[in-house]
């Protein structure tokens, strides 16, 4: 089983800028897939961006440009560097780990008000 841990949500001004982490441990050989999903209120939780082990990167529409996703492996751990955000960023993000299984994280809240 993974044990995942976020951090770096918080509360910022439209445009303004914030930086996910999320670092695994636990029992696990590789891990295939690590990104970040989002959740607002009322809604399906959706995919903002992942990345495979190999270094590729997938993004929702709706972040490209705005939103870099890295991964370092040595550390097990996922970056989301998120700039220029607005109001409709306002979510829980949830970090998801594949490593034959699928684990995710508490959910850190980012919250874009003025």
């Amino acid at each position: 089983q993974v044990q995942l841990v976020e951090s770096g949500g918080g509360l910022v001004q439209p445009g303004g800028s914030l930086r996910l982490s999320c670092a695994a441990s636990g029992r696990f050989t590789n891990i295939y897939a690590m990104g970040w999903y989002r959740q607002a209120p009322g809604k399906e939780r959706e995919l903002v961006a992942d990345t495979t082990s190999l270094g590729s990167a997938v993004y929702a529409d709706s972040v490209k440009g705005r939103f870099t996703i890295s991964r370092d492996n040595a550390k097990n751990t996922v970056y989301l560097q998120m700039n220029s955000l607005k109001p409709e960023d306002t979510a829980v993000y949830y970090c998801r780990t594949y490593t034959g299984m699928v684990d995710w994280g508490q959910g850190t809240q980012v919250t874009v008000s003025s």
